[in-house]
């Protein structure tokens, strides 16, 4: 029997774009949790069950959050030439593949903390209707995406770094439009972050009494 939707928090990307020498999940944000941090802390506020994906660097970070169980550790990017199962497309695939039993799975990338607890269990709701649901604020598409139990066999099949795209594409995908803008907040840059620490909304602190 399916249990709880999941939250798959992806976090096993390389943050290329960020400072040198620096990883952009790592920055402090906010009160000084790191970025990973808090978006774990935003998803665990949902009350939804949740899975890390990511790389040895961020796997103990990810333990203080959630279960060991729940964090699935990946190849970083060009750690292992030969390694072919890296990508944005896999990490989604084994965060699936860890949580198999779920009503449904949520995708929301490590990077993006500013997205609200009852964004996420807004998406979930509604994948009892929908085989797929992504949450939107004035119009723009964001994140998470939530994908309904049906569409287990693909998203296991997914590679590379095109993530969900064709699913989204091929299924009737349902937009919730939501007063949350963290959805469209992704920090790639020192200047995103610097951004998000001085628009953090007092919402972007763990709300509690949401369920799904």
């Amino acid at each position: 029997m399916p249990t709880t939707r999941t939250v798959i928090v992806l976090a096993a990307g390389r943050g290329s774009r960020f400072a040198a020498g620096s990883h952009k999940l790592a920055a402090p944000l906010g009160d000084g949790r790191s970025v990973l941090a808090t978006t774990l802390g935003q998803a665990i506020a949902s009350h939804l069950h949740v899975v890390v994906v990511t790389t040895e660097p961020f796997a103990d970070l990810a333990r203080q959050s959630v279960a060991a169980r729940d964090v699935v550790v990946r190849p970083e990017v060009g750690s292992d030439p030969g390694a072919t199962a890296v990508g944005m497309g896999h990490s989604i695939s084994a965060g699936v593949r860890a949580r198999p039993h779920a009503a449904g799975w949520l995708i929301l990338p490590g990077d993006m903390p500013l997205v609200q607890p009852s964004t996420l269990v807004a998406v979930a709701r509604l994948l009892d209707d929908h085989a797929v649901v992504y949450a939107q604020h004035r119009g723009k598409r964001g994140h998470p995406v939530g994908f309904a139990p049906e569409l287990y066999s693909e998203l296991l099949a997914l590679s590379g770094d095109e993530g969900a795209r064709r699913l989204v594409a091929r299924y009737p995908a349902f937009g919730v439009e939501l007063d949350d803008p963290g959805i469209l907040v992704d920090i790639d840059t020192e200047e995103d972050l610097a951004s998000a620490r001085g628009g953090m909304p007092p919402g972007a602190r763990a709300v509690v009494g949401i369920r799904p």
